[in-house]
């Protein structure tokens, strides 16, 4: 049976940082040739976008969840396998979330975070067992790493939350993880 890898990453480039798109277009090289199915948010743009494209242009499959707010906002890729437009974006994390065999986290921006923060806090009340990587490219996430720690220290977080994460510098390193060939 194929697996399925949710993404979740920006719907925005980053400023400065080729290193970052760099490893997105290894990680859609690394998804097409393990024959893994995508799911992401469903737009053309940003490192979503990007990571979309690569895929399909290598003839991956690809599955995109959009809610119509922003349907038109985010303008939706061409050449998808399947699209799903839901009413909310509850619905479209809900959806990301039941569809995938494991979970992959990107740089992005507040979106970003609260499809990361919702899936670890699943993993920690044990409503999922699914891994989650988070590719800390650039050292993109240090501070929230740290925040983490912070959060630890003043008992507003149970457990050791970076336990339930598997934290990677490089898209490379998630190939070894997951015993890809």
């Amino acid at each position: 049976m194929k697996k399925t890898v949710s993404v979740f990453c920006g719907s925005s480039k980053p400023k400065n940082s080729s290193f970052i798109e760099k490893q997105v277009k290894k990680l859609a090289e690394l998804i097409t040739k393990n024959k893994i199915k995508l799911v992401y948010g469903g737009a053309k743009i940003g490192l979503m976008g990007l990571l979309a494209q690569r895929i399909i242009k290598n003839n991956g499959e690809v599955i995109g969840v959009i809610p119509k707010v922003l349907k038109k906002k985010e303008i939706i890729l061409d050449g998808l396998t399947e699209m799903h437009i839901v009413d909310t974006m509850h619905q479209r994390k809900k959806m990301m979330y039941d569809l995938a065999d494991f979970f992959i986290i990107l740089p992005g921006g507040v979106g970003t975070l609260d499809e990361f923060a919702e899936i670890v806090t699943w993993k920690g009340l044990k409503i999922t067992e699914k891994k989650i990587f988070l590719l800390n490219i650039d050292g993109f996430y240090d501070n929230l790493l740290k925040q983490f720690g912070v959060m630890k220290e003043n008992d507003f977080l149970h457990q050791d939350i970076l336990s339930d994460i598997i934290i990677l510098k490089k898209t490379s390193e998630i190939k070894t993880l997951l015993n890809f060939n």
